[in-house]
């Protein structure tokens, strides 16, 4: 693992200049250490009328999650993710199938196809509140075309792109937290998963961990950095790959509940039977986008209900 500090830029992407300036502009660095995490947050008084919805989306081998918090004017949406490109028409008739015309946060865990590849349409087709997203270092940049059509798409639209790292501040609703974990600021990895960003939502009494594609090397990091990591629902990195979900993490984590967004016969193998075994043997309630479908997990702040079997995103066939 190499973890020298970079020189950090978004890369040589022609003609967006600009967009480099607004994305490194926008970074909060917080220089006073990891803040100590929380186990619940006060929901406002009277609570509210409808549940925290997170939405684990059956996009195949890929990635996707929604999440819908109540607030007092509606939902705040966050979209984490969004699947490869051919998902585009299927995961935005999914979301104006749930009422949803704005996204309030728009987060890329991190430049790979499987977990960006129809952002752009996104983009260009919801009113979007933010758009969160790491920085790479200029030689680990990517230069495909759907990373470059997603800067593209930003530029076009005017947003500023906030840059995703340690104790970055997400904005979210009364009643609930985002802490971001991870990646430090110097992050020097020799792909691109480990740059995933790794997120913990609290609402209420109910927790819930995002990792990305997150591996073990990112994994032993954010235990160094100390932070808390108990949640009731752990999305397990990588798409259930060994190469994550450590038993270190796994342990610091302790999840009721983990969920594997794969596709059924996917070449990768994934989930590999390493994980499934550590969840297996820690009586980890387990649920899969391959065998259940779009997952649906709901809370008012306290426990967790899961329904599956719904509806998955459809793809445009090749």
């Amino acid at each position: 693992m190499n973890r020298k500090k970079a020189k950090y830029t978004l890369g040589p992407v022609g003609g967006l200049v600009l967009l480099i300036v607004l994305f490194l502009l926008s970074s909060r660095i917080n220089l006073g250490g990891a803040p100590e995490g929380v186990d619940s947050v006060p929901l406002p008084e009277g609570g509210t009328a409808e549940p925290l919805q997170v939405y684990f989306l059956d996009v195949g081998q890929g990635d996707s999650e929604l999440i819908r918090l109540p607030g007092e004017t509606g939902y705040f949406n966050m979209l984490i993710d969004t699947g490869e490109y051919k998902y585009a028409d299927g995961l935005t008739d999914y979301l104006k199938g749930l009422g949803i015309e704005r996204l309030d946060a728009l987060v890329c865990t991190h430049p790979h196809t499987d977990h960006m590849g129809c952002m752009a349409r996104i983009v260009q087709r919801f009113e979007i509140g933010a758009i969160y997203m790491p920085l790479m270092p200029e030689d680990k940049a990517p230069t495909t075309a759907a990373y470059e059509k997603l800067l593209d798409a930003v530029l076009d639209k005017g947003l500023t792109i906030n840059q995703l790292h340690e104790d970055a501040i997400i904005g979210s609703p009364p009643g609930s937290q985002f802490q971001v974990m991870s990646p430090r600021v110097d992050a020097d990895w020799e792909g691109a998963n480990n740059y995933s960003a790794v997120i913990r939502l609290v609402y209420g009494q109910s927790s819930f961990l995002f990792t990305g594609d997150a591996e073990e090397e990112s994994e032993e990091i954010i235990l160094e950095d100390g932070y808390m990591l108990r949640s009731d629902v752990l999305k397990c990195g990588h798409h259930g790959s060994s190469t994550s979900t450590s038993d270190e993490f796994l342990e610091a984590v302790d999840p009721l509940y983990a969920v594997i967004s794969c596709e059924a016969g996917n070449r990768y193998g994934h989930p590999h039977r390493e994980t499934v075994k550590k969840l297996e043997d820690k009586n980890i309630t387990t649920y899969r986008t391959d065998r259940d479908g779009t997952i649906l997990a709901e809370s008012t702040g306290g426990s967790i209900h899961f329904t599956t079997g719904l509806d998955s995103v459809k793809g445009r066939e090749d």
